[in-house]
C-alpha cells in the first residue's frame, strides 16, 4: 500500500512538472494623471501614469482620453507611443493638452485643496494585442513650492 501511494505521488508530481508553466493573465490597463503642469502659453503638460495589471509585460502603442476637470470638459489627449511596461508595473509618458477655457479657469483658480478630474478613453496594446476602454476618476492638488504644478 505504501509503495502504491509513493508511485501515485511521483506520477502526480511528474504530470505537474509537464504543465505549461505560468498562466498568462492579461488584464485591462489603466491611465491616470500623475502630474499636470500649467504652461505659459495656456497648454497643459500631462504626465500620464499607465498601469499594467497583467502578469506579463505589455507594449502600449496608443492612449486616448477625454479629460474633464472640476466637471468641465477639458478636451482630448492622445499619445502615440511604444511604451513597454513590465508585469504588474507602471510607467509615465508625457502628453500635451490645449484645455477648454472653463477647465483652464478651474485649474488656474485653484490655490489649495483638491480638484476632481476624470479620464475616459482607450488604451491600445500591440503586444499582447488588445484595445481596452477605461474610466478613471481622481483628484489633483497644487504642489507646495511649485507654482502651476498639480499632482
Amino acid at each position: 500500500m505504501r509503495l502504491a501511494r509513493t508511485c501515485l505521488l511521483l506520477a502526480t508530481l511528474a504530470l505537474t512538472a509537464c504543465g505549461s508553466g505560468q498562466v498568462k493573465n492579461v488584464f485591462p490597463p489603466r491611465a491616470s494623471i500623475q502630474q499636470l503642469t500649467l504652461q505659459p502659453d495656456g497648454h497643459w503638460k500631462l504626465q500620464l501614469r499607465v498601469q499594467n495589471f497583467s502578469n506579463v509585460s505589455a507594449t502600449y502603442s496608443r492612449i486616448e482620453a477625454k479629460v474633464s476637470v472640476a466637471g468641465q470638459d477639458a478636451g482630448m489627449v492622445t499619445a502615440s507611443t511604444n511604451l513597454r511596461i513590465g508585469p504588474e508595473s507602471a510607467d509615465v509618458l508625457d502628453a500635451e493638452l490645449t484645455p477648454s477655457a472653463a477647465a483652464r479657469q478651474a485649474v488656474a483658480s485653484l490655490t489649495a485643496g483638491n480638484i476632481a478630474y476624470k479620464l475616459a478613453g482607450r488604451i491600445v496594446a500591440s503586444d499582447p494585442k488588445g484595445d481596452y476602454t477605461y474610466t478613471f476618476q481622481g483628484d489633483l492638488s497644487p504642489v507646495p513650492g511649485l507654482p502651476g504644478v498639480l499632482r
